[in-house]
Order: C-alpha cells, then structure tokens, then sequence
C-alpha cells in the first residue's frame, strides 16, 4: 500500500517497502469520528520525496481542491455532450428516437460518474493508493446504527437549514436562479420518479465521493476540519453555475450561496462520521426529497406552484 500523505506527487519511484494495509484502516476514522483519518496519515509519510516537502502547503492543498473542482465540470460538460450526441447518431442511424427519459438521464449519469467518480479515483490513483487504501482513505464502510440515523434525518435539517436561508436570500437580495434540471423536473414531471431514483444511486454517490471523499479528505491533511469543510464547500457550491438556468449573475450569485449550506452541512457530518456512505446516503436523499416536493407541487395545482418553482433552486446537481 503505499502512503497517501505523500501529497500530490505520484506513485512511489523508489521501490520502497509501502506501509500495511492495517495502517490506513486504522486511520480511517480518528478519535470523536473524524473522516477517513488525513491528518493521521500525515504524520505517518516517509522521508526523502521531494514533493512531500509541499504536502502540507496551504497553497498546494487549496490548489488541488480548486483545481480537481474545475476539471471534474470540464469533464461533466464534454462527456454529456458527447453522450448527448451518441444518442442523437444512433438515432439518426437506426431511426430509433430514444424516450426523453434516456436521452435526459443517460448523459446525465455517465457524466456523473466519470467526472467525479472517474476523476477521484485517477487523483487517487496518481498518488499511489490501491484499492484498500482507497476504501481506508475515504471511509467507504456500513453505517453504524447512529451513522444510519444520521443519514436519514439528516436530509430534512439540511432542507430546514436551506428554507430558512432561501427565505432570508428571496426577501433582501433576490429571486436565486433555477436549476436546469429540476426545472426539466417541473415541465416533465413523469420523469421525477426517475430522477429520485438517479439522485439516490448516482448523483448522491458520485459527487460526495469527490467532493467530500476525495477534496475534503485531501484538505484534512494540511488543515483542520473547520477550514477543509469550508474549502470542499467553496469548490462545491460555485461548479453547480454551469447546472443554473439563466436569471442572471445576481440570482446565479443567491443560488450558489444557497447551496453553501447544504455543502457545509455534508461536509460537517463527513467529518464526525468519517463515513463517505452516510453523506452519499444524505446528499441523494436531500435531492430526492426536494424532487418529491417539486412533484407534490405540481401535482396538486396551481396553490403550491410557488413550491414547486423555490425547489429548483435548492437541489444540488
């Protein structure tokens, strides 16, 4: 196994001996739950690499949040457009018109998985660590009978938190900007069903696995949890303007502070829990359940249409 405190630098080049696997498992969760143990891992690192003299940089560290945040878009953008043209030569090819639900959904959770999925795991990789360390670092394991509490009410004081910001948000600054997806939600709501499920299975696993798992836990070894939860939620809330459907650069603005919440909130209950599988849990069910209020929305008329059309700023994809 070799050690993820190395920093950003690569594989191994020395042909040393890597540390047990039992060291990362040890220090996936530390003393009152932090996550996936980076600051424990740090103090374990070998001599003698040149790149781990820079390790620990602030500089560094913020670099590769910030730099891992914006490639993961580029990769988001190409593969969904990409996947959105396959789909469009095969029909052309085969005279077949794929239903909306595939042509929407297809893309969408190929671009997921290899942007934050494809992208964390490469990053990991790129360091040196196998599969196990990989499992260790991240803090991928079954929730304990608490974590499992936390995952499911946790989604309903995140949508409380986010209610109350939107209210103060809507009432001294502005109207916040829509998401493109649930505002496809809004104007197709046979697919909402859909969508809850790809919430659950895809965007809550996928963007927490980098976000959290990777970002965070890359933050942790140079700084302490309060300023590494606040770095994964500055590279998270600002990716989602390429998700935002127009209203403009003050209400894009209103939108993205808005989801500085929900980001603060999963990246708190990361570090107490040091269990990627809660916040992945969490984040899918925040999103299925603000899709489900969308659908309650519409399908009870024109009274909760206000409802409906708050949700769209508040969903997290």
């Amino acid at each position: 196994m070799s050690d993820p405190s190395r920093g950003d630098a690569g594989p191994d080049d020395d042909g040393g001996t890597a540390p047990d696997a039992t060291t990362a498992a040890d220090a996936t969760v530390g003393d009152g739950g932090e996550p996936a143990g980076a600051d424990e891992v740090v103090d374990a690192s070998a001599s003698g690499s040149p790149a781990e003299d820079d390790s620990g940089s602030p500089l560094r560290a913020i670099g590769t949040a910030f730099g891992l945040g914006l490639l993961s878009i580029l990769i988001l953008v190409v593969v969904a457009i990409v996947a959105g043209g396959g789909l469009s030569l095969i029909g052309t090819v085969t005279d077949w018109q794929p239903p909306f639900v595939v042509q929407v959904m297809v893309p969408f959770a190929l671009s997921q998985i290899v942007a934050f999925v494809g992208l964390g795991l490469a990053y990991l990789r790129w360091r040196g660590l196998d599969t196990d360390d990989i499992v260790a670092y991240l803090g991928i394991r079954w929730p304990s009978p608490l974590e499992a509490v936390i995952a499911v009410v946790g989604p309903f004081v995140a949508i409380g938190a986010v209610f109350i910001t939107l209210t103060v948000v809507t009432g001294f600054v502005t109207e916040p900007a829509p998401n493109q997806g649930a505002q496809v939600a809004l104007e197709n709501p046979s697919i909402i069903p859909v969508m809850i499920v790809g919430m659950l299975l895809v965007v809550g696993p996928c963007e927490e696995f980098l976000f959290r798992g990777v970002i965070q836990s890359r933050a942790r070894e140079t700084f302490s949890a309060a300023p590494a939860i606040v770095l994964s939620a500055a590279v998270f809330a600002p990716i989602h303007i390429v998700s935002l459907a127009g209203g403009g650069f003050t209400a894009m603005l209103a939108t993205i502070s808005i989801l500085f919440v929900p980001a603060l909130f999963f990246g708190a209950v990361y570090e107490y829990t040091g269990n990627l599988v809660v916040v992945a849990v969490m984040h899918g069910l925040y999103n299925s359940l603000i899709l489900t209020m969308i659908y309650i929305a519409i399908t009870y008329g024109p009274e909760m249409e206000g409802a409906g059309q708050a949700g769209t700023a508040l969903i997290g994809v």
